[in-house]
C-alpha cells in the first residue's frame, strides 16, 4: 500500500528565508517511509526541480541546476538585498541590467502540481505554473520605484520565456506600467522544439517562422505603445545559420547574409550574438557530442540513455541514441558558446594562448570562418553586417520605429514585408524581399501600382539589380537565400 502525506505549509517560506524551502511529501510503502519533493515540477535541466538537503532535512527549489537555487522574492529582506546589489553596480556607472528569466521570480504559494504531459515521467514541465506568477509585476514595479527610477537613462531587458500570449507579454513593457525597457521573447527559439522537448524533432514549416515574426512585430510595435527586441542567437540557442539554412558549405554565407538582412530590417532593438556577425555555424560533425560540456545537453543525453538502457535490459534491443545526437547537433546551447576564431594563423585561432584544452571545443572550421579573413574581404558576412547596420541607422524611422506589414504568410520560399514609417509623409515605404530557401531562380512579383528602387541586396554578384527602376507587376528572380530591400514610390 502507498499513501502520500499532506504537503506541509511553511510560514517561514514567505517571511524569513532567502531561498524557497519545503518539507516535501511523505510516502509510506510496505512500512518504509520515503521523503519526496513537494510537487511534480521538472527542472529545465531534467529531474526534479527540488533538491534534497540533508543538513536541513528539506527540499529547496532549483528550476535550473542544483547550484542555482531559486531566490525567494516573497521575502522583503531578499528583495532589499537584491536592490542593494543593483545600486552597487549602478553607482559604478553601468547602463542597465539584463534580467535572467525575470518572469519566474514569483511562485504560487501552494506550489501546485503541473499538468501531466509526459505520463512516463514522474516530473512534468511546469513553466505554465511558475512563470508570470501572482506578484511578478508588483515586484518589478517596486524595483523601479526603489532603484531604477533614481538613475537616469537606465536600460533593462528581461527574459520572458514560455510566454506566448501578447497580452501577458505587453504588461512587462508598456511604458505606463513602468516595469522593463524591453524584453526577450522566445517563440522563434522554440519554433523547432518537438513534442517531447527541445531535443526532439519538430517538423516546423516556413509559414511558422513567418507567422511568429509577424505576430511579435505587430503585437509589440512602437506605434501601439510597446517595444520589442529582435534576436536570432543567444548563449541559450544554436547558430541561426545552421538552424535556418540548408547546412551546406556553399550556402553558408548566403544564409548568414539573408538572416542579417532580416534582422536589420525588423522593428525594435536588435541584439547580435558573438560570432553571428561572421556567420559562425554549429560545431562540425567531426567533434563528438561527448565533448559538448553544457549541463542541459549532458543531462538530457543521460536521462534518455538511462531510459533506453532500462528498456533495452527488458527487450535485449540495442540502445540507439542517433536521433538524440541529431537534435543536439542542431539545437544544443554548446554551439553558441564556442570560442570566437579571431585569426586561423594563431594558436586556438587567437582566442587563447592556453596550451591545455579549452573549456569547450573550438570549431574545426576556423580556417574557413574567422574574423581576420572576413575583415579583409569586402564581400564577407562581417562586412555585410557592417553595411546593413549602417543602412538600418540611416533608415531608423522606417526600420526601427516603423510598422510591419507582411505579404503572404504561407510556405512559399519568399518572405516579403513592408516597413512603413509613421513619422512623416516624406518617408517612403520599404519592401523587404527574402528568399529563405536554397531554391534558385525563385520569381517574386512586385506588388502595388508604382515603381521600386533597389537599395540593398545580399547577392554581391547581382549588383546589376541596383541599377534602374523596377515596376509593380514585374517579376524579380532571386537566387538561393537572396534578399533585397526596395524603396517604393507611387
Amino acid at each position: 500500500m502507498t499513501c502520500f502525506g499532506k504537503v506541509q505549509s511553511h510560514d517561514r517560506l514567505t517571511t524569513q528565508r532567502r531561498y524557497i524551502w519545503h518539507e516535501g511529501r511523505t510516502e509510506i510503502s510496505d512500512g518504509v517511509t520515503t521523503r519526496l519533493p513537494p510537487n511534480n515540477w521538472e527542472s529545465l535541466f531534467k529531474g526534479s526541480a527540488w533538491q534534497y538537503d540533508s543538513l536541513t532535512d528539506e527540499f529547496y527549489l532549483r528550476i535550473f541546476a542544483k547550484e542555482q537555487p531559486d531566490l525567494n522574492w516573497d521575502n522583503p529582506e531578499l528583495r532589499r538585498a537584491v536592490y542593494d546589489d543593483m545600486r552597487f553596480w549602478l553607482d559604478k556607472g553601468i547602463g542597465g541590467f539584463r534580467m535572467d528569466v525575470i518572469n519566474m521570480i514569483s511562485k504560487h504559494a501552494d506550489f501546485p502540481d503541473a499538468p501531466v504531459t509526459d505520463p512516463n515521467s514522474p516530473w512534468q514541465h511546469a513553466a505554465s505554473v511558475y512563470c508570470n506568477g501572482p506578484h511578478v509585476h508588483e515586484y518589478l514595479q517596486e524595483l523601479r520605484r526603489e532603484v531604477l527610477d533614481h538613475y537616469p537613462d537606465i536600460m533593462t531587458v528581461g527574459e520572458v520565456p514560455f510566454t506566448n500570449d501578447p497580452v501577458a507579454v505587453r504588461k512587462y513593457v508598456e511604458p505606463e506600467r513602468n516595469e522593463l525597457s524591453m524584453l526577450f521573447q522566445f517563440d522563434i527559439f522554440d519554433i523547432d522544439t518537438g513534442p517531447g522537448g527541445k531535443f526532439t524533432q519538430s517538423n516546423w514549416a516556413l509559414s511558422d517562422l513567418k507567422r511568429t515574426i509577424t505576430k511579435w512585430q505587430q503585437a509589440l510595435s512602437f506605434s501601439s505603445g510597446a517595444w520589442q527586441t529582435f534576436f536570432l542567437e543567444s548563449h541559450d540557442a544554436a547558430r541561426s545559420v545552421t538552424r535556418f539554412g540548408d547546412r551546406t558549405p556553399e550556402n553558408r554565407e548566403r544564409v548568414a547574409k539573408m538572416l542579417a538582412m532580416l534582422s536589420t530590417t525588423l522593428s525594435g532593438t536588435l541584439f547580435l550574438h558573438q560570432g553571428q556577425e561572421i556567420g559562425l555555424a554549429n560545431l562540425a560533425d567531426d567533434i563528438p557530442v561527448s565533448e559538448y560540456p553544457d549541463i542541459e545537453t549532458r543531462n538530457f543525453c543521460q536521462t534518455i540513455r538511462d531510459q533506453r538502457e532500462a528498456e533495452a535490459a527488458k527487450t535485449g534491443a540495442p540502445v540507439d541514441m542517433s536521433d538524440v545526437e541529431r537534435e543536439i547537433r542542431l539545437k544544443a546551447r554548446d554551439h553558441c558558446r564556442i570560442p570566437i576564431p579571431w585569426d586561423a594563423r594563431e594558436h586556438n585561432a587567437g582566442f587563447s594562448d592556453a596550451k591545455s584544452a579549452l573549456w569547450t571545443p573550438m570549431n574545426s572550421d576556423a580556417e574557413v570562418c574567422n574574423v581576420a579573413a572576413q575583415d579583409k574581404r569586402p564581400d564577407s558576412v562581417l562586412n555585410f553586417w557592417r553595411k546593413m547596420l549602417a543602412f538600418r541607422k540611416q533608415h531608423t524611422e522606417t526600420l526601427v520605429f516603423g510598422n510591419f506589414e507582411p505579404l503572404a504568410l504561407d510556405d512559399a520560399p519568399v518572405f516579403a514585408y513592408w516597413r512603413k514609417s509613421t513619422a512623416t509623409q516624406e518617408n517612403k515605404d520599404v519592401l523587404v524581399v527574402l528568399n529563405m530557401t536554397a531554391k534558385a531562380d525563385v520569381v517574386f512579383t512586385l506588388p502595388g501600382d508604382g515603381s521600386y528602387t533597389t537599395l540593398e541586396t545580399t547577392n554581391a554578384s547581382g549588383q546589376a539589380k541596383l541599377a534602374g527602376a523596377l515596376t509593380s507587376g514585374q517579376g524579380v528572380s532571386l537566387s538561393a537565400y537572396e534578399g533585397m530591400v526596395l524603396e517604393y514610390s507611387l
